[in-house]
């Protein structure tokens, strides 16, 4: 099989595809032909070297973290019917590969009708955003502010926060982002890139601010739509792609009564994270909710992938696809 493995921290051209041996099951294991891989902002971050102080990830590794495909073959102990079925699953040893060997109490099966792409594209994002916009409570009529709202994440939280009737408003960077939140369904778009992007989401909402921030982008973008939130509002402040997560001031938190949730409160287990998979599956194969896929790369050129997503150039998501 091939893997793609990063030997040290660096830029993308630390990912290099390796051969190793075909994989074999163990008790309890399957293996898992791979269709679709999962990729992440933050992958490209860990490769980078960034991030150690929260994620526990040293040279060499496989990166990724999700992938789907077909079961081509079963442990001592696994049902056989497993055999030959569409399956997602999480990747504890890496999912930029071929062929992963995983858990077969971790499998879910793909819903009929979803394509491996959609459901590579929901097994963290989708999860992930259930996980932050389910503790918001959203509420009809309210204002929503999604930051990063172009992204993998960011466009199913717009998606989620019209369905559950709230006034969305998007920011990101560049016109084509901002043009994608339009058609799904933003009433309002800023570009943060620019000068007093803060101001226009204080005066779209009539000068009080908005009710809930959906913070993916962190750094001084996160902490500028802190700060414009209004008194009480709620937030998820889940974001790095700027550097680092949005500054927290626990003084400024209390005194405007706001609820701040972090990175800390995304560590699923796996009865929630299977039952949040499930639903974000579910919800995509009755056409309720369509994670954006921006573009998509071969296996062996997640190298590619890494410099695309670096580069803020990808709508959406971007996944390695396995011929």
């Amino acid at each position: 099989m091939r893997v793609i493995e990063v030997g040290r921290f660096g830029g993308p051209e630390v990912l290099v595809p390796v051969d190793r041996p075909d994989p074999v099951p163990g008790p309890g294991q399957v293996v898992v032909a791979v269709s679709a891989a999962d990729t992440l902002f933050v992958e490209t971050q860990i490769r980078s070297g960034w991030g150690g102080e929260y994620f526990d990830v040293r040279p060499p590794y496989v990166p990724g973290g999700a992938v789907t495909g077909e079961v081509s073959a079963v442990g001592e102990g696994v049902d056989p019917a497993w055999a030959g079925r569409r399956v997602a699953t999480r990747t504890p040893d890496g999912g930029y590969a071929t062929h992963v060997v995983v858990p077969a109490d971790g499998l879910l099966p793909v819903p009929d009708g979803l394509d491996p792409a959609t459901a590579a594209a929901l097994l963290h994002d989708g999860v992930t955003a259930l996980g932050v916009f389910d503790p918001a409570r959203v509420r009809p009529g309210e204002w929503v502010l999604v930051v990063a709202a172009a992204g993998g994440m960011g466009t199913l939280l717009v998606q989620l926060s019209r369905t559950a009737g709230a006034h969305v408003i998007a920011a990101a960077r560049g016109k084509r982002k901002l043009d994608l939140a339009r058609e799904l369904g933003a009433e309002v778009v800023v570009d943060y890139s620019e000068p007093g992007w803060a101001d226009r989401v204080r005066e779209a909402t009539g000068g009080r601010g908005p009710d809930v921030v959906f913070d993916g982008a962190g750094g001084e973008i996160g902490g500028a739509a802190i700060a414009v939130a209004a008194d009480g509002a709620r937030i998820s402040a889940h974001g790095a792609p700027s550097g680092g997560f949005a500054p927290v001031d626990p003084g400024a938190v209390a005194r405007r009564g706001l609820t701040v949730r972090g990175i800390q409160d995304l560590q699923f287990g796996p009865e929630e994270y299977r039952r949040l998979a499930e639903r974000a599956l579910g919800e995509a194969a009755a056409g309720r909710i369509e994670p954006v896929i921006g573009r998509t790369f071969p296996l062996t050129d997640a190298a590619e992938a890494h410099a695309a997503i670096e580069a803020r150039e990808v709508l959406g998501k971007a996944l390695l696809i396995v011929a």
